[in-house]
Formats: C-alpha cells, sequence, structure tokens
C-alpha cells in the first residue's frame, strides 16, 4: 500500500469518525436544537479540511457514486469502505462511552418507507457529490463542502422521523452499534443507500455527457491541477 493511499484511508477515517460520533451524540441526548444543522455542519467541514487529500467521501454510498463515476479505482474504493467501517464503529464506540448506549425509537414507518426516504435521500447527497466535486464545469468552486452539508441537512429534516435520515451506510453502522438501531434491519439501509447512489452516478454520467476522470479522487486532481498552473505562472 502506497504513502497517498495510507494518507487518504487516515483521512477518510477521521471525516467519517467526526460525523458518526456527532450523528451518535445528537441521536442520544433528547430534543437537541438544531441536531440535523449540526449534523450538516460537522460533514461540511470535514470536507472542507479532508476534501483536498481524500475527495472527502466519508460515505460507502458516496465512494460507490465516485467509483462508477470513474473518479476511484475499484482498489482505492475498497480500502475506503473499509476505513470508513471502522472509523463509524469507533465513533460510535466513543458516544456510547460519553453517553451511554440507547434504544430504537419508535417508528410507525414501514420498511417500504425506508426504503424510500434514504433511496431519495442518498441520491439528492451523491447526484450533489458529483456535481460540484467531480464535474470539469464546477472545478474550482469553493462551495462544495457547503452544498453538500446542506444537502444532509435538508434530507434530514426533510425525512428523519421516517427513516432517521442515515443516507450512509457507516452512519447506519455507526448507529446500530449504539442500539438506536436494529442490527437485522440494516440490509433496508444499504439496499436502499447503494441503489440511490448508483442511480445518481448513472444519471450524472447521462446528464453530463463526459468521460469520467481517471482514477483519481477529483477534488485532489483539481488541486494538483491549480498547483501546477501556479507553478507554470513563476
Amino acid at each position: 500500500m502506497n504513502t497517498s493511499l495510507v494518507r487518504k484511508l487516515i483521512v477518510e477515517f477521521i471525516g467519517t469518525f467526526f460525523l458518526v460520533y456527532v450523528i451518535g451524540c445528537v441521536s442520544l441526548q433528547e430534543h437537541v436544537l438544531l441536531g440535523p444543522l449540526a449534523i450538516g455542519a460537522s460533514l461540511m467541514v470535514m470536507i472542507f479540511a479532508g476534501g483536498h487529500i481524500s475527495g472527502a467521501h466519508y460515505n460507502p454510498a458516496v465512494t460507490l457514486g465516485v467509483w462508477i463515476r470513474g473518479a476511484c479505482t475499484t482498489r482505492e474504493a475498497g480500502f475506503y469502505l473499509v476505513a470508513q467501517a471502522i472509523g463509524a464503529i469507533v465513533a460510535a464506540l466513543a458516544a456510547g462511552f460519553l453517553l451511554g448506549h440507547g434504544s430504537p425509537a419508535a417508528s410507525t414507518a414501514t420498511a417500504a418507507q425506508v426504503i424510500l426516504a434514504e433511496a431519495l435521500g442518498t441520491f439528492a447527497l451523491v447526484y450533489t457529490v458529483l456535481n460540484v466535486a467531480t464535474a470539469p464545469a464546477t472545478a474550482g468552486n469553493s462551495f462544495y463542502g457547503l452544498a453538500i452539508g446542506f444537502t444532509v441537512f435538508a434530507q434530514a429534516v426533510a425525512v428523519g422521523k421516517v427513516s432517521g435520515g442515515a443516507f450512509n451506510p457507516a452512519v447506519a453502522i455507526g448507529v446500530a452499534v449504539l442500539g438506536l438501531a436494529n442490527g437485522a434491519n440494516l440490509w433496508i439501509y444499504w439496499l436502499s443507500e447503494f441503489l440511490g447512489a448508483g442511480i445518481a452516478a448513472c444519471l450524472f454520467l447521462v446528464v453530463n455527457q463526459e468521460k469520467p476522470h481517471g482514477p483519481a479522487v477529483a477534488s485532489h486532481d483539481r488541486a494538483q491541477e491549480q498547483t501546477n498552473q501556479s507553478i507554470g505562472a513563476v
């Protein structure tokens, strides 16, 4: 494993850790003011912090979308999934240590409703990520972290009471470790989230009608291009 990939995996672990950590702490406390905003904000700042290194996926569904889009290799995607899952588990253990473990909230939502809510929310998230962080037309923008964070915030507010608003298989793992969701139901979240991500990536390719990037994370490529331009101007 090369040094560059190790650095990316460390960033993916850190970003996923703090996202799931905030979600866990918010979920374990009652009546947290602006909980969805805190979650969206934590994702936003972690994206700005690590986007130039790993692409700041912090979400296996996003990694799937980026892989389908052609912006990362199969090997890299596989390692990303492992780093994200470990980050989620460690974050859940940390949140549980601080605030204790919870129990699944009573819900009247059916499996079909949860699948639809999670699939649509993940679709919106991955579609946004691909357009603001990997499309050539938006290269060099400085708003991608804000756009992605607010997408999570908006979707969490919209369907949080239906599905919990995970939109992220790693988050689903963390919530299950904390006892806030039934581990036997994880397949519902994984199925819907990966499905939403796959559809988003395919539609992105159809709408943009362009050749995918080479096997690298788009935001890292963008930073390298900007560096090369600066060097060339000297």
